[in-house]
């Protein structure tokens, strides 16, 4: 039987974003995200006191500065992308009901499948847009339909795209867009660093495959360019040991050792964020011209390029093999 309109429907996942760049909903944001026990491996009993007691009383006043530099006339750059790249999908799938959702803040997941429900999806594809697997974004986006459909009378079925850090579309993708925009530069980079959001080391420890999956990503990236890459991870937080080596560390060392010119690429985010327009950007820019560089490039993520649709619809389209009429 040939499926009609918008029974099939395709859910983008992303990680979220504050709705403003202000302190309180920056607060409300980093309140939801910092609640999740999949974020935050700490019992709640412990973690509550410090979280509404210290974290939520000072950190939303520093993010919603960094907010603030990042935020476009479209808003969160984040959202503003994720938008792009659902209707750029609706484009590649007329037939289907495409829609975007934040794990944490707006649109919610929740909100995004009653949505899709009522206007008659009987099988969705949710797509966490995470190349590699973690349970603190891939296991959490996944909880988080799981429960939403849980609550449901009448359940849509369900199935969910793998994490596709080695699949050779995506590292196809990532070859030529990396390759266009090297090519690009008025400058020669001495170093390609790659850079992925970092983890507690203890994390890897309990068995997560993230970091080994980051590496993989690094090594067939690398053999796909022709040139050698160096790997490091940012975002640390809290006093835990995180995983090494810590991207502000290489990037502040790596002139002292010579390396002058360098060029920043984020794979591990499916669009420019807080994490890589901020924190690489402006941040990292800083720590590396700061100590002695003299050219810095941080690279566009993937977004809604001409190598990402076309990568995300052919994952995409795998995964939907069955559900779709055949031609």
């Amino acid at each position: 039987m040939e499926l009609g309109r918008d029974q099939v429907g395709i859910l983008l996942i992303n990680l979220g974003t504050p709705d403003a760049p202000d302190v309180s909903s920056v607060r409300r944001y980093l309140a939801e995200f910092l609640s999740d026990p999949r974020v935050v491996e700490i019992p709640a009993i412990a973690w509550k006191p410090i979280l509404y007691g210290i974290i939520l009383r000072t950190r939303p006043k520093k993010s919603a500065e960094a907010y603030s530099q990042i935020w476009t006339n479209e808003g969160s750059p984040l959202r503003a992308i994720a938008e792009r790249q659902t209707e750029a999908l609706r484009k590649a799938f007329p037939d289907l009901g495409v829609h975007y959702a934040m794990r944490y803040g707006n649109p919610g997941i929740a909100a995004a499948l009653k949505r899709m429900t009522d206007d008659g999806c009987a099988r969705i594809l949710t797509v966490p847009l995470y190349p590699q697997y973690c349970a603190a974004t891939t296991a959490t986006a996944n909880d988080a339909v799981f429960a939403a459909v849980a609550r449901m009378r009448a359940q849509p079925a369900l199935r969910t795209l793998p994490p596709y850090f080695d699949d050779p579309l995506y590292i196809e993708a990532l070859r030529a867009n990396l390759s266009r925009q090297l090519a690009a530069l008025d400058f020669e980079p001495e170093r390609l660093l790659l850079s992925f959001h970092g983890m507690p080391q203890r994390t890897a420890d309990l068995g997560d495959p993230y970091s080994a999956q980051c590496r993989s990503t690094a090594r067939l990236v690398a053999e796909a360019l022709g040139r050698d890459v160096e790997v490091a991870f940012q975002s640390r937080f809290g006093r835990a040991k995180w995983l090494e080596p810590a991207t502000d560390a290489t990037l502040s060392g790596y002139p002292a050792n010579g390396v002058k010119r360098v060029a920043v690429a984020a794979p591990g985010f499916s669009a420019d964020c807080l994490e890589t327009l901020e924190e690489l950007g402006i941040r990292g820019r800083k720590t590396f011209m700061d100590t002695g560089g003299t050219d810095f490039a941080l690279l566009d993520c993937l977004n809604d390029s001409p190598e990402s649709i076309p990568m995300l619809e052919r994952l995409i389209t795998r995964e939907l093999a069955g559900w779709l009429p055949r031609a």
